[in-house]
């Protein structure tokens, strides 16, 4: 007797997609990729994890304001601009609601016009957002389109849902890890700079008799009018002071 696939079968086949789309993405963390590198990645992933998906992208809120920050196609740009024109869409809603849009473009036309229209010119059917937050930097939607009028299934929302809070915890690890390692390296350059600094000071504070915050003060101010970091003014000081002929760079 034929076995057709249950609801139940289903949902186990996209469990196992996402699994494995998530253990593809920790590895991309570890490779330390680029934001916008993992993001394609995520939106190539997410094709394969949910059904009837033709593009999929990610909107982003800017300083400048929404931009499709990564896409599978490049047909998603042209329907994501009429939203960002209009100001409205579902996935500007999702982002700003924080809530699942999961619409039939049939039946969102009076709510999104020209959004509507630029998916229907564009040969699309059905549309799935879910908001995505990563940081206050970092926010905004991850959208489905697919060439079908199914409207997209709550079982499709849910495994959407699913997946971009499991990506948003990844990627907020990934953003502190970041962040720290930036930290550590402005340390350890400061660390090494100190001396350097030190020995700056010392020559005026010898040359000109500065106390040793004047001759702080002295370089800060000349690394700020000159537009040098004071690590190199530093050095070309020492190096000044100690060559045949030393010249007073503070003038």
């Amino acid at each position: 007797m034929q076995q057709y696939p249950t609801q139940d079968t289903e949902w186990q086949a996209q469990l196992e997609e996402i699994t494995g789309a998530l253990e593809t993405v920790t590895d991309s963390l570890e490779r330390e990729e680029k934001l916008e590198e993992l993001l394609n990645r995520v939106c190539q992933q997410v094709l394969r994890a949910i059904p009837d998906v033709d593009m999929a992208g990610v909107t982003l809120h800017r300083e400048d304001g929404p931009e499709t920050f990564v896409c599978t196609d490049e047909t998603v740009i042209e329907v994501d601009a009429e939203q960002y024109r209009a100001g409205n869409g579902p996935s500007l809603h999702s982002a700003e609601t924080g809530k699942i849009v999961r619409v039939e473009l049939t039946e969102a036309k009076q709510r999104w016009p020209e959004f509507t229209s630029a998916a229907t010119d564009a040969g699309l059917g059905s549309y799935l957002s879910a908001p995505l937050f990563i940081d206050h930097e970092y926010q905004g939607a991850m959208n489905l389109y697919s060439r079908r009028d199914h409207g997209y299934r709550e079982l499709d929302a849910t495994v959407l849902d699913l997946y971009t809070t499991a990506i948003e915890g990844y990627l907020r690890t990934w953003q502190r890890y970041l962040a720290t390692r930036r930290l550590t390296e402005q340390l350890r350059t400061a660390l090494e700079s100190r001396p350097m600094i030190e020995q700056a000071k010392g020559i005026l504070m010898v040359l000109h008799n500065y106390s040793a915050e004047k001759a702080f003060a002295t370089l800060v101010d000349y690394s700020q009018r000159s537009n040098t970091k004071l690590r190199e003014v530093a050095e070309r000081m020492i190096s000044e002071a100690v060559g045949p002929a030393s010249t007073d760079t503070t003038r």
